[in-house]
């Protein structure tokens, strides 16, 4: 349903954007009036105030395009479209007429005789009233989508596109135009089939020399003719469709005038059948093309003389000659081809008859003697099945003549009032066509005889057109009725199908139909009347009637059951603004239909349908993933909505079972200065591990306020969206604005998700340049992240040197991916290397996993238990137990961690502003040189009292202090070497004390003992990492348990380093910390 306006962009290609209909900026300042509604100023211009609207919508005039002529001015800001007043018609001339031309046709004409004969009355009357109901239920459907707002011009599509979104549409569209196309192609033939059989059949380039060959020669006629008659057609629809549209009325008047002289016929053979004899041998029918009287031997003087037909059985015209067996044994009869509607024939006409290709024609209750040997009846002149006839083949013919109910809602850009033209119009043409068609049935088997029914060509009534001969006055008002009307309803098809094409390629959904948008200056589809032709043509070489009506009702059906589809859905979800003028719907008759409409696909050709549906369902997987984003606020988004929302609701909010569970991430990104993503190659990671699966909610955090930073946000957003799509990272995103990083990150780790679709894991980078921030809130952010990921009970994967890690499109062809599992916290660590290797960039690698053994460990039956444990997980993976003995701690770990504690300790004591910070640094940093000098200077100048031994430690913090705070010391280095300060007299006690203090404090950090608790941390990571790079050295990726940070905040800084030292020398580093629960298991 269409709601918003239509805003015609560079190209002239409508888009969608406003919320009301002729948007126009220059209205802007009209909006308001004085100050009655100051009150609104600020939301003026993008809420319009409601008389405003009202007035647009009251001026607004139906957007028209296709039909209508429209020019389209060239300027320097592009093409603006200028929109010649068309003609407006209404519901009888616009919808009625046009349904009515389009739903009566050829098949009325040339097969419905046959398909009654074929089938019997019932069998027709099931094959009628089923592909009646089926359009029926699919104009009730289309009613009410056309009443749901403004239909501009491109009807059906237009319709099925804005209820069922663009990929829909298109499939939907597409089929559509298939459909019509290939509907032209078949009036065409239509209209040569006439043309070559009942009005000159002399005209034929092909003929037969052979009786078998007759069919060959047929279809090649129809193929040269069919070819002159398309390319004719197409220059009249190129010269100017205005023609098209003026001889419309003539071609309906042959319909009209056709279908009357078929009732008068009927009522006539009550009390005068028409005199159309029929020659029976036997029971078998003979084709009366090449004699005249039904007689096998004449009297003529008293002189028994042989007949024409004697010499089509016989090899001479002698008494004597030899005769075909059949010929010899049976009489020759002759019975009236139209008995008339009181004949009782209809009794005989009931059921149908079907057969094989080459069956002969044969009348029920005939005396017939058989012959011994039937081999050479196909070469004699009787009546035979042309094709083989089965019930399903006939639906499939049949349909097409039930199609075209769509022709009113294609016109909807020329009607007055589409919203009630359409549904009257139709569904009048509809039942108009129904009660004709299903009176024809009866009345056909009620006044011809059956012989005559089932012969195809007429070649029994002497090659008269079978529903001719019923007809009065005579048989050529419907030879030329029905020539006219084929004709009409192909240069419709020719018309209308460009139209649609154009509508669909400048609707911009299916980009590699673009080229057929343009047309002439008026807007005629020149391009899309090429490709139209060409898709004819295809028809028209197929040649066959029989054989290109299944294939175009195919398209028709697959279109309806959208239709009906889109009715459904919009019902059932009670979407807002499904409000259909239209009121006598129900989603239950649009089921009804669809199911109808998908039966009568199978019913008519399984292969066929099959392949409609591939070709549809191509069409919507192309537009999905080629095609432009369009937001039409369509039914299968509603649909996804309620799905969603079911799914949501059924999810219980518990823990899956751990056989479903799997990584559901929650990935936290920071951006730079740009807004854009520091690290892209932890989204590639992302995919990798995801392979697509699961839950992906990609995060960052804004400083700030929302108010002042929400145009950021959605930028950040954007970037993050558009670094998604290029690592392929399937997922959602979220930037949240918080007053600083670590709320941020925290409310992330709370509240991302819905309901049970909630992460379960975060993955982040680990921040490489932690000791060389200006500031500890990065290091602090991390640890807190860690601890609040452990208080949720989350899983948490950290990544170092992400930038290292291997991009989407690589493949590594070997090495390995290695697994240091030195505590069990629910098997993460065995299963993420599994789901890498799921990953075309990981699959070539093989998994070690490494496990530590202590001293008193059996480290042969480890390996052993570790090996079955792994048998019984499924997994493939090389087993390995290293052995760590106690040794003891070397000088090295001593002092590292030594160095460790001074330098957290004086970052402590620097805790102050920032200009304190650089004097303390420097007062630490001269204290290491022994270089300050006591000085006192009066009261007005001082500089600062200090004066230590040096020692090797204060050196040592000095160079680590000067690494981490590079940036700080750039200035202390260039500072001289006296501090000269001025001061007040209360600032200089203040300041004495505080010096006193602070170098107490520096005092102890010279003197302090490692804590022996930190010295066993640190040796442990020491050795760890000894072992780790010494195995792991050369692996693609090594996953580590990642250990927990300390209960007190005072230890963080300690605790990074601990992690520094552990991970140090490795390349690509994943850190694993489970989330408490167990996510692998033995059990299936």
């Amino acid at each position: 349903a269409w709601d918003k306006g239509l805003q015609t962009d560079r190209d002239g290609i409508p888009k969608e954007s406003s919320p009301f209909i002729n948007n126009t900026d220059n209205d802007k300042a009209n909006m308001y009036d004085g100050k009655n509604m100051a009150l609104f100023e600020e939301e003026m211009d993008s809420t319009p105030m409601v008389s405003s609207l009202l007035s647009k919508l009251a001026n607004y005039t139906n957007l028209t395009q296709g039909v209508i002529e429209h020019e389209e001015a060239e300027d320097d800001e592009g093409a603006k479209k200028k929109t010649v007043k068309s003609p407006q018609m209404g519901t009888f001339m616009g919808v009625y007429l046009p349904c009515l031309q389009n739903i009566l046709g050829v098949i009325l004409f040339l097969r419905l005789t046959w398909i009654v004969g074929t089938a019997g009355i019932m069998g027709s009357l099931t094959i009628v009233s089923m592909c009646c109901a089926c359009t029926m239920l699919t104009a009730i459907s289309m009613s009410a989508i056309a009443t749901n707002g403004v239909v501009p011009a491109g009807g059906s599509y237009y319709m099925i596109s804005r209820s069922l979104g663009p990929e829909f549409g298109g499939a939907v569209g597409l089929c559509f135009y298939l459909g019509t196309t290939f509907a032209g192609s078949m009036y065409i033939l239509g209209t040569i089939e006439i043309l070559l059989t009942y009005i000159v059949p002399s005209a034929a380039i092909f003929r037969a020399e052979e009786k078998e060959q007759e069919l060959e020669a047929l279809l090649n006629n129809m193929r040269v003719y069919g070819t002159c008659c398309l390319t004719l057609m197409s220059v009249v629809v190129f010269v100017g469709v205005k023609y098209v549209n003026k001889l419309a009325l003539v071609f309906l008047a042959c319909v009209v005038l056709s279908i009357l002289a078929i009732y008068a016929g009927v009522i006539k053979t009550t009390f005068d059948p028409p005199n159309f004899p029929i020659c029976l041998l036997g029971n078998r029918t003979l084709q009366r093309h090449s004699f005249d009287k039904c007689l096998k031997t004449e009297e003529i003087d008293n002189v028994t003389v042989t007949t024409k037909l004697w010499g089509l059985f016989c090899n001479s015209s002698d008494l004597s000659a030899a005769c075909n067996e059949y010929f010899v044994l049976n009489n020759v009869t002759e019975i009236q081809g139209i008995p008339g509607l009181l004949s009782g024939v209809i009794s005989d006409n009931m059921w149908g008859e079907y057969g094989p290709l080459g069956m002969l024609v044969e009348k029920k209750n005939c005396p017939s003697v058989q012959a011994s040997d039937n081999s050479n009846d196909m070469y004699m002149p009787y009546v035979a099945n042309d094709i083989a006839t089965f019930f399903t083949l006939l639906v499939g013919i049949y349909f097409p003549s039930v199609t075209g109910i769509m022709a009113g809602s294609n016109r909807s850009g020329d009607l007055r009032d589409a919203q009630r033209s359409i549904p009257i119009g139709t569904i009048l043409a509809i039942a108009t066509t129904s009660f004709i068609y299903i009176s024809c049935v009866v009345l056909f088997g009620a006044c011809i005889e059956g012989v005559v029914l089932r012969d195809k060509f007429g070649d029994s009534v002497k090659g008269n057109l079978v529903i001719g001969t019923l007809s009065w006055p005579s048989p050529w008002v419907i030879v030329i009725g029905s020539f006219f009307s084929c004709c009409g309803a192909g240069l419709q098809s020719l018309t209308g199908a460009p139209r649609l094409l154009q509508a669909i390629a400048r609707d911009g959904i299916v980009p590699f139909l673009q080229v057929f948008g343009h047309g002439k200056a008026n807007g005629e589809p020149t391009w899309a009347l090429l490709l139209t032709a060409g898709i004819c043509e295809i028809g028209i070489l197929i040649a066959s009637l029989d054989a290109v009506a299944p294939i175009l009702s195919m398209f028709f059906l697959m279109c309806y059951l959208f239709v009906n589809l889109a009715c459904a859905v919009q019902t059932l979800l009670r979407t807002p603004n499904w409000r259909p003028r239209f009121k006598f719907y129900h989603w239950a008759l649009s089921f009804l239909g669809m199911s109808l409409c998908l039966s009568l696909m199978f019913i008519s050709s399984w292969f066929y349908a099959l392949v409609a549906m591939l070709i549809a369902g191509c069409i919507y997987k192309y537009i999905e993933y080629r095609g432009a984003e369009k937001e039409w606020g369509d039914g299968i988004r509603g649909l996804s909505l309620n799905a969603a929302r079911y799914a949501l609701l059924r999810l219980e909010e518990a823990p899956p079972h751990t056989k479903n569970w799997r990584p559901q991430l929650l990935v936290l990104l920071n951006l730079d200065l740009e807004l854009c993503v520091k690290h892209p190659r932890l989204l590639s990671f992302t995919t990798q591990l995801k392979a697509g699966k699961g839950l992906t909610i990609v995060g960052s955090v804004l400083e700030g306020t929302y108010l002042s930073k929400e145009l950021e946000a959605k930028r950040a957003e954007q970037n993050i969206k558009s670094s998604m799509s290029a690592e392929r990272t399937k997922g959602f995103c979220h930037v949240v604005v918080s007053s600083n990083m670590r709320d941020g990150f925290s409310h992330l780790i709370q509240s991302a998700g819905l309901g049970g679709m909630k992460h379960n894991t975060v993955l982040m980078a680990w921040p490489g340049s932690w000791k060389h921030a200006d500031d500890t809130t990065s290091w602090a952010n991390f640890v807190e992240t860690v601890r609040e990921t452990t208080a949720a009970h989350q899983a948490l994967l950290v990544a170092k040197n992400v930038d290292n890690f291997p991009p989407n499109r690589d493949r590594l062809a070997e090495g390995t991916i290695d697994v240091w599992w030195i505590v069990h916290d629910g098997g993460l660590l065995m299963l993420l290397p599994f789901l890498l290797r799921q990953h075309k960039v990981w699959r070539k690698c093989k998994m070690r996993i490494f496990t530590v053994a202590q001293m008193d460990d059996n480290s042969i039956q480890m390996k052993k238990d570790l090996q079955m444990f792994l048998y019984h997980l499924r997994l493939d993976a090389e087993v390995e137990v290293v052995e760590m003995h106690d040794s003891d701690i070397s000088a090295f770990t001593y002092e590292k961690t030594l160095v460790m504690e001074q330098r957290s300790q004086m970052l402590k004591q620097m805790q102050l502003s920032r200009t304190e910070r650089e004097r303390e640094i420097q007062s630490i940093t001269d204290e290491s040189r022994s270089s300050i000098r006591r000085k006192n200077q009066g009261r007005r100048h001082l500089v600062t009292p200090s004066s230590h031994p040096s020692s090797p430690q204060a050196q040592l913090i000095h160079d680590r202090n000067m690494a981490s705070h590079g940036g700080v010391n750039d200035k202390s280095e260039a500072a001289p070497e006296r501090v000269h300060m001025t001061w007040t007299k209360e600032k200089l006690s203040a300041e004495r004390s505080r010096n006193r203090e602070a170098n107490v404090a520096v005092r102890d950090l010279f003197s302090m003992k490692p804590n022996q608790s930190n010295v066993r941390r640190m040796h442990t990571a020491v050795k760890l990492n000894e072992v780790v790079v010494n195995k792991s050295q050369d692996a693609q990726l090594v996953l580590l348990n990642m250990p927990g940070p300390p209960k007190h905040r005072g230890g963080d800084e300690n605790y990074m380093e601990f992690l520094e030292v552990l991970m140090e020398g490795l390349n690509r580093v994943l850190l694993v910390r489970g989330g408490g629960r167990e996510v692998v298991t033995i059990y299936s």
